[in-house]
This record gives structure tokens, C-alpha cells and sequence, in this order.
């Protein structure tokens, strides 16, 4: 979800090789990451492994979102040994899992001592296993909040409840968006770039909590229906009413940039966005103006999504052993503490493990305002049951079919065209249910 950064990054080199290595020839570790502020980070610690682990190479390869899923997924699907790590998802662990592409990690973590795999929140840890087992570790997770300018509200007189456990409706973001909106700043930016984990992430929670849903329990497409209908309606009009400019451009980190920088006074998206908003280096003038709710709703309750970019082995890694002991060295609870003491407590990766939230004051102390949140919209996250009726399928912001990396890309291709105004929200939706068809289709085959 960070800002694009294309092709090699580092290539950190080591003495002598340590007791338990294969020899510095031969134990090179390379790792697929996808470039964002977390990531980067890790790098840049990661002369820590290098000293404890001697004669280990690490060779980083960082790419965009988009470009890191399509080479890991080239890869890892074709059997090669490129990759050693692979930066992936809750999206595709299970289904890769279940397609024998990548080495099951749980007997990998019950070997390591100390590094405690029930310290991971259940919900992440449930989404990357497969009959039971782990096939990839989270390094970070988030589940999806309202983030808002404090004194902008104020300014405007806004009133917010402030209990802990209230979920505002769209109804009232969207009023607050118009009443916040103004020459110089959007009322809300929401992301309306193209792409199945771009605009689609925030607007599929939408969707859920209007009563939309992809397919029926049957696996009848219901991308036209009058309920996806309205949401989206909603999600259109809203940012081309109150939003950003050129919102059919806009992802994560352009939603980020115009957060941190004063122009939007909300923002709906990414829990883990608080690693950059809430460290006092990148926005200093932003300490203590944002507040945060948890994802607006309509009718189904505990709307925000679940995602986590989580650490695997491909089945066909050369280095195995030496793959395993960087991603346990890098979701450590040793790691979290290196990364506050080191970097800042605001840049420890959120949202992995409970013990983050209970173990580590300094973390606790500077997390007040939207670390419980954060927790609690991860462990409330459904999606298992992530819309109002039936589904044949899992997941809050993604449905868990191989099929959804095309056919997500192509709808929201469709929503990109309603936001820049070159077709209706109708029409987009018509032709979005014309794909969806065609993959419900191959399932009622199927059954």
C-alpha cells in the first residue's frame, strides 16, 4: 500500500560463515518485500540479523503493491527459487497453501524458542492458515478506521461521540465531509484508483455494511443489485461531492499525503496508516489533532476490513532454513521492541501481535488515541461473515478466490470510469455484473 519504489534495493553482505550456516556462498537469502514505510524500516535494521547471524546475505527486492504480487505470484506459482521470502497476504496464504506452493511454517515456529506463534492476534492468525497450520507469518496488521482532523471539527463545531465503542454511520461521515469541505481542503479522500486492493479495499467495507454482497450463497452474481447499488452510489457521490481531486488517481499513500499535509479533514482507510501520520518526524504539526472511530456503518455492525502483509517460504526456496530465521528475526517480539527503540515507538509494526498492545509501555503510552481501536477493529473483524446475508465466499475487502485478482481489477476499473465521470454508476455496475457472472458461473459448475 506505500508509495511505488521499483526494482533492487539492498544487497547487505557478511564475514565468515556462522556455526549452523551452509557456507557464505551458499547462504544468501533473498527477499520479495512490497516497498511501503514498514518495509524500508526493516532493512534498515537489518544489519542487526547480519551481526547475530554471521555470514547470512540478505538481498532485498522491493517493488510496488501491484508489481510485487504479480512477480511473487509468477513465481510461486511456476515452482521457482528465485525468492527465498515472499512478501504476500492473507489473500493468497490459504489459497496458495492449499495449492502445495508454500512450506507450512507452524512446525518451523514451535521450534523456535521464544518466539511465541499464540502471541499473534487470532484473527490474522487464523486468516494465514490452512488446516491448521501457518503458512506465513504477519509482520504487520490493520483492519480499517476513520481518521479525522480534531481541530478541523472543532472549528466547524462538529461534536463526536467519544466512547470508545461508537461506530459512526456513513450518513454522518458523509455530513461531516460536506459541512468540512472547502476551497482549499476535501471533506474526506477516499481511494479511487484502479486496482482490487486500491479502491476496492475501503469501498467493498461499503458495500458489506449497505447489504451488498459479490455473490449469493448460490453463487449468483449480484453486482447489479439494488442493494451494491446504492452503496456505491453513496461511495461515488460522496467523493465527487465532498472528496479529493482527481479521486480516480488517488490511492493509499496520495490519500496519506493529502491527510498528513492538511488537505482533507478525514480519511478513511488503513489502520497502519498511524506508522507515518503519528510519527513526529514525518508530520510534527499533526501530534495531537487526529482522531480516530472505528469504520463507519449502515447496517451491518464491525465493518472494517482484515489484511496483513505477512512473510512466507516458497515451496521451491533454495535457502529454507535461512529464509525461516530472518522472518522469525523480523515478526519477533524482539524486533517490535528494536524497531521503538531504534526508529521510534510510532514506527513499530501495528496491529501483529497482542503482546505489542500489553507488554510494551513506551508503545502503550504514545498508542492512547488509536492503538485500542486498532486492536479491537482486528479482533472485531468478520470475515468469515463479512456481509448481512449468505455468502459462498470469505473475506471483508477481497473474496478468497484465485478468480478475484482479475475480476476485482476489472470492476474496479469500471468504479474508476464512474468516479472521472466517463460512465454511470449504473453502468459500471452493469458491466461489473457481466464479469462476476462469468466466475459465478464456473463455481455452480463446480457444485
Amino acid at each position: 500500500m506505500g508509495a511505488l519504489l521499483v526494482g533492487t534495493a539492498l544487497t547487505f553482505t557478511a564475514g565468515c560463515a556462522g556455526a549452523g550456516s551452509l557456507g557464505s556462498s551458499d547462504n544468501q537469502v533473498t527477499i520479495a518485500l512490497v516497498s511501503n514505510a514498514q518495509m524500508t524500516d526493516a532493512q534498515e535494521l537489518s544489519s542487526r540479523f547480519e551481526t547475530e547471524n554471521p555470514g547470512t546475505k540478505l538481498k532485498f527486492i522491493t517493488l510496488s503493491e501491484n508489481q510485487a504480487r504479480a512477480k511473487i505470484t509468477m513465481s510461486t506459482a511456476m515452482g521457482g527459487s528465485e525468492f527465498d521470502v515472499v512478501m504476500i497476504s492473507n489473500f493468497e496464504t490459504p489459497q496458495w497453501a492449499r495449492d502445495g506452493w508454500l512450506r507450512n511454517l507452524s512446525d518451523y515456529a514451535a521450534q523456535t524458542p521464544g518466539y511465541d506463534q499464540d502471541d499473534f492476534i487470532s484473527s490474522l492468525r487464523d486468516s494465514l492458515s490452512y488446516d491448521g497450520d501457518m503458512y506465513a507469518v504477519p509482520f504487520y496488521g490493520e483492519s480499517s478506521f476513520l481518521m479525522y482532523r480534531k481541530d478541523l471539527f472543532e472549528q466547524a463545531g462538529i461534536q463526536v461521540n467519544q466512547d470508545p465503542n461508537y461506530q459512526p454511520t456513513w450518513q454522518e461521515v458523509a455530513g461531516w465531509a460536506d459541512t468540512l469541505k472547502n476551497d482549499d481542503r476535501a471533506g474526506i479522500c477516499l481511494r479511487g484508483k484502479p486496482g482490487w486492493g486500491e479502491v476496492l479495499a475501503p469501498l467493498d467495507t461499503v458495500i458489506n455494511t449497505f447489504g451488498g454482497r459479490w455473490f449469493d450463497d448460490q453463487w449468483n452474481a449480484q453486482l447489479n443489485s439494488p442493494e451494491v447499488k446504492r452503496a456505491v452510489n453513496f461511495y461515488v457521490d460522496l467523493v465527487k461531492r465532498s472528496g479529493e481531486l482527481g479521486a480516480a488517481s488517488t490511492g493509499f499513500q496520495e490519500c496519506a499525503n493529502l491527510f498528513g499535509q492538511g488537505q482533507t479533514a478525514m480519511w478513511y482507510d488503513a489502520t497502519s496508516a498511524v506508522s507515518v501520520l503519528e510519527d513526529p518526524k514525518s508530520y510534527p504539526e499533526l501530534q495531537g489533532k487526529i482522531g480516530y472511530l472505528s469504520a463507519p456503518i449502515v447496517e451491518k455492525p464491525d465493518s472494517g476490513w482484515l489484511y496483513t502483509w505477512a512473510l512466507g517460504i516458497p515451496k521451491a526456496a533454495k535457502n529454507p532454513d535461512g529464509a525461516w530465521k530472518f522472518i522469525s528475526w523480523m515478526t519477533s517480539k524482539d524486533y517490535m521492541k528494536l524497531v521503538g527503540e531504534e526508529l521510534g515507538w510510532a514506527r513499530v509494526p501495528p496491529g501483529s501481535r497482542t503482546s505489542t498492545y500489553t507488554e510494551l509501555p513506551e508503545y502503550q503510552a504514545i498508542s492512547q488515541s488509536y492503538g485500542p481501536l486498532t486492536l479491537r477493529s482486528i479482533q472485531n473483524s468478520t470475515p468469515n461473515e463479512p456481509t448481512v446475508q449468505p455468502v459462498p465466499y470469505t473475506g471483508v475487502q477481497f473474496i478468497g478466490i484465485p478468480e478475484f485478482q482479475d475480476l476485482g481489477t476489472r470492476v474496479s476499473q469500471q468504479i474508476s470510469a464512474a468516479i472521472a465521470g466517463q460512465q454511470s454508476v449504473d453502468e459500471a455496475l452493469d458491466q461489473a455484473q457481466v464479469y462476476a457472472e462469468v466466475v459465478g458461473k464456473t463455481y455452480q459448475e463446480k457444485s
